[in-house]
Formats: structure tokens, sequence, C-alpha cells
């Protein structure tokens, strides 16, 4: 058992988590996201979830790990601020900047040349917007250089209601900013008020968010014709990886893109993939 008291406890007092407790809130974040921890991360759940005890009037982690068996609806409140609290947030603008130089000059100008309608994006657990607003940065410079009359659709799901909200608002600190944000695309794109720097209408009303769950059905997000689904799948196991992927394949259209982090590989044997090689980067193209 911990026995250290950290900030964030309630009234101060040291609250340990037994074995029991620990594997109950693992078992928990597998079933309800598909999270899957690992038998040693017991100071990261504690570090996590204390500011929830305090919160939700819990004077244990027991009380806690029961309230998660719980189908009350007072129950579910807590359950989305437990997967929230867990659901590793970490994001900047343009992350791998090659990938999206490969976006911007070659992906998006080949789809919206090719394409008789608009071009669908995914950009899944998309945290607080870089990604998918970074896409759509990409987006408008590519439609300027089209020959064709298209537009860019692109979605951003995540699982965490929170970290949506904060999506939405499209308004970021000078620090924020500074992971991956050039000075010209920053004075170009945001402008400065009295919280932070807003991003400009023309990108921010390319992107819609919503709340998603990606072990559920993706049939009602419909189709697409490039998914991005970075860093995420390392938290998973690796038949939920495949299952994820496989029906990631299935809501492509014929000759879409997929699009993983560069140090992440397609599973062993699903074969809806080619790899495409481009320069320093890489990403897949559905077969078929």
């Amino acid at each position: 058992m911990l026995n250290q008291a950290e900030p964030g406890s309630p009234a101060g007092k040291i609250i340990d988590i037994s074995a029991a407790e620990y594997q109950a809130i693992q078992q928990f974040l597998s079933q309800s996201c598909g999270i899957e921890l690992g038998d040693s991360k017991q100071y990261l759940v504690k570090s996590r979830l204390l500011p929830l005890m305090g919160k939700f009037e819990f004077s244990s982690f027991a009380e806690l790990a029961n309230s998660l068996q719980s189908a009350s609806f007072s129950a579910q409140k807590i359950k989305s601020a437990v997967v929230d609290a867990m659901t590793t947030n970490e994001t900047f603008w343009f992350r791998d900047e090659r990938q999206f130089v490969e976006l911007k000059d070659k992906v998006l100008p080949g789809l919206l040349n090719s394409k008789n309608g608009n071009v669908r994006v995914w950009s899944a657990a998309c945290s607080s917007g870089q990604e998918p607003y970074s896409i759509a940065i990409c987006a408008l410079e590519a439609i300027k250089a089209s020959t064709k009359s298209r537009s860019v659709q692109i979605i951003g799901t995540d699982i965490s209601e929170a970290i949506l909200e904060e999506a939405k608002r499209a308004v970021y600190s000078e620090a924020a900013l500074s992971r991956g944000m050039d000075s010209a695309a920053k004075a170009r794109y945001f402008h400065k008020n009295y919280d932070g720097y807003l991003l400009s209408p023309e990108v921010s009303q390319l992107v819609r968010f919503q709340q998603f769950n990606l072990l559920k059905s993706f049939t009602a997000l419909g189709r697409f014709d490039l998914i991005f689904c970075r860093n995420v799948l390392i938290y998973f196991s690796d038949q939920v990886k495949r299952d994820i992927l496989t029906r990631m394949a299935d809501s492509l259209e014929p000759g879409g893109y997929l699009f993983l982090s560069s140090t992440e590989a397609m599973p062993i044997g699903l074969d809806s993939f080619e790899l495409v090689r481009s320069g320093l980067t890489s990403y897949f193209k559905k077969i078929g």
C-alpha cells in the first residue's frame, strides 16, 4: 500500500490505495475505455485521482472503487471524471511536423483534386484540439492552392468531455502556442484576447467536436477520406488495437489514408493497408 501524503487529498489526509482497489480501477478503465494500466502504475493512479476524492467527498479509494461498480445516475458523473483524469492529454501543434508537411503538400491536394465531393477527416483522440486545428490550417492552405472548389470537413473526437470543452473554445495560452506554432502562423491565425489567443474562425469553423469512445461502433460517424489516430493506440491491448484499426479501415473510403504516429507500427497480419513512405515520414493507404 502507498502511504505518502500528497497535494489534493481531502483535508490533507493520507489516503492509501490497496492492491484490490488498484485492480478495480484497472478493470474499470479497461472495460470502459480500453486503457490498459500495468501492475506498477499505482503512483500515477493516485496522483491523478486524489483531486477527485475531495470533489466527490470520498474518504478512501475503496469508496471510489465501489462507485465505479455502481449503475446509479450519480455514479455516471464519477465514472466520467475518472476517465477524464486518467486520459493522457499531451498534445501540441503540428506534432511530428514531417507528417503535416506531407499532409499539406501531397495528401490533401490529391484528395481535393480527385474527389467529387468534400473531403472528410477524422482526428481520433483529439485532446484539446491542437491536432484537428493543425489539420484545418493545412487544409486551408491546400484549398487555396487547389484548382477545384472543394471543402474539408474535420471531426475531432475524444473520450473526455472536459478536454473537448477546451478544444471548442479554441483559446490557447502563450505556453500552449509555443509548442509547435511558429510566429508567422500565430500572427496569421490567432489574435490576442483577454483570456489568451483565440483561433481564427476561418480555421475553427472547419472542425466540429464530439465526445466518442473508440470502443464503440464507428458507424454513426460516417465515412472518411483520412483518419489521424496518433499516440492513443499505445494505451490499448494488442487485441483492442487490432479491432480499432480494422474498424477504421472499414470507415475509410477506398484509397483513403491513415496516419499513425511515427513511432507506431501496423499490427502484423492486418492487410487492409499498405505502407506509404515519403521522404523521412510514412503513413498508410487503404487497399482497394
